[in-house]
């Protein structure tokens, strides 16, 4: 979740293009990777009391190779332009409301400019 004012802060250091152009691409892992892994999950929820739960693990890769492709979109995204602008985007694991499971979210960071003209 962002506060108002980081996304604020943020609309106006990075161009409206720039940062649809980001989503699109987060997105577009998302559109080719998730038809495959609910597939999956619905095979492994159907075969999970044959296989002793072994059918679910074909699902936790597919996720893990999934949460990769997007940290390595950012990883992208950052090097090319984000860290010019002073702003890291990361893939961070925040605590649903009132539950115990777990949701990824995209997390906006500033990088602190470091002052080069003051002494050490």
């Amino acid at each position: 979740k962002c506060s108002v004012i980081t996304l604020c802060c943020l609309l106006f250091q990075v161009a409206p293009e720039e940062y649809k152009a980001t989503m699109s691409r987060v997105n577009s892992v998302l559109k080719k990777t998730l038809p495959v892994n609910v597939k999956w999950l619905l095979c492994g929820c159907v075969c999970c009391c044959c296989t002793l739960g072994c059918s679910l693990w074909p699902v936790i890769c597919l996720s893990k190779r999934t949460r990769h492709s997007i940290e390595k979109v950012l990883d992208w995204e950052n090097s090319h332009l984000y860290h010019k602008l002073g702003l890291h985007w990361r893939l961070g694991k925040q605590r649903r409301d009132s539950t115990t499971m777990m949701e990824y979210v995209l997390l906006i960071e500033f990088i602190p400019k470091i002052p080069i003209h003051r002494p050490d």
